[in-house]
C-alpha cells in the first residue's frame, strides 16, 4: 500500500509575525520558512505505518514555489522514499490544493492519504474534507490514533471530540487528518540529510494535471491584533478586587 502525505512550506512557527505596510498579508522576504507543524506529524505517522509493515511507500507532495523543493527534502531526509513537487508561483488556496491532490492521486493509487488538520499560515483546515469529498473517500479528520488493518481493508481513527474521544472505521482508501497528540515527529539525521539529496522529486506543473489555478477567496485586509497594556503586580487581594472592580470593570 501507498501513503501519499502533503507537506506545505509556511513561516516557521518560531517567527515573529510581521504584516505588510499595504495590509495585504503577512512579509515573508528573508524570513525563515520550514514544514508545517502538523504536516510534520502527518509524515511521522505514515512513516511509523511503513515501519510497521502495513505500507510500501511512503510519497511526499508540496505545492507552491521552487522553494517549496527544500521543505520536500526535509520530508525526504525524515524518511519519505520520493517527492512530488507542483509548481506554481501563484497562490494556492484549499480548493485548488484539493484538486491538485486528487489528480495526483489519480496519478499515484495510494492506499491512503494524510495531512495535516491545518497550515499554521492560514489555520483553514479545509483541504483534507475538500479533498475526501472530490474522490468520494472516507475522511477521519482530527486523529489522535491511527490503526491500519491492510488485509480487512480498514482505518481505525480515533479522534478528540468535545464530549471525549470518537473512534471511526474507516473503509480504505480514506483520508486522514493529524492532530497534535498523534505523535511526536523525527528529528532528521545528518546520514538521512545526504541520503535525501540523491532522492527523486518528480515535478508537476497544474497545467500538467488539468487543474485551473484561481483564487476562490478575496483577501480584504490583514492586520494585526490590537497591542494588550503591560500587566500589574498587586500587593493584596483588596487591591486586586478594587482594580477588578474599578478599572477592568469585570465584577
Amino acid at each position: 500500500m501507498k501513503i501519499l502525505v502533503a507537506i506545505k512550506r509556511v513561516v516557521d512557527y518560531a517567527v515573529k509575525i510581521r504584516v505588510k505596510s499595504d495590509k495585504s498579508g503577512v512579509e515573508t522576504l528573508n524570513v525563515k520558512m520550514s514544514m508545517n507543524p502538523f504536516c510534520e506529524i502527518a509524515l511521522e505517522e505514515a512513516l511509523r505505518i511503513k515501519q510497521s509493515g502495513l505500507a510500501s511507500e511512503v510519497v511526499a507532495v508540496s505545492m507552491g514555489p521552487s522553494q517549496c523543493v527544500d521543505t520536500l527534502r526535509t520530508g525526504l531526509a525524515m524518511g519519505a522514499d520520493r517527492g512530488i513537487h507542483v509548481e506554481s508561483t501563484a497562490a494556492l488556496y484549499p480548493l485548488t490544493v484539493a484538486k491538485l491532490l486528487k489528480a495526483l492521486v489519480d496519478v499515484e493509487k495510494p492506499g491512503v492519504i494524510i495531512l495535516g488538520k491545518q497550515a499554521i499560515d492560514d489555520d483553514c483546515n479545509q483541504t483534507g474534507q475538500m479533498v475526501a469529498g472530490l474522490l468520494g473517500w472516507p475522511q477521519g479528520t482530527f486523529a489522535s490514533k491511527v490503526l491500519l488493518d491492510t488485509e480487512k481493508q480498514v482505518a481505525t481513527v480515533e479522534r478528540e471530540v468535545d464530549d471525549g474521544l470518537e473512534t471511526l472505521c474507516l473503509d480504505l482508501p480514506a483520508v486522514i487528518t493529524t492532530d497534535l497528540r498523534l505523535n511526536q515527529p523525527r528529528y532528521a539525521t545528518l546520514p538521512n540529510i545526504m541520503k535525501a539529496k540523491s532522492k527523486v522529486i518528480k515535478k508537476y506543473t497544474p497545467q500538467e494535471l488539468n487543474v485551473e489555478v484561481k483564487s476562490d477567496i478575496e483577501i480584504v485586509e490583514v492586520t494585526e491584533p490590537p497591542k494588550r497594556k503591560a500587566g500589574v503586580i498587586v500587593s493584596s487581594v483588596d487591591e486586586l478586587i478594587d482594580k477588578l472592580r474599578n478599572e477592568a470593570h469585570v465584577i
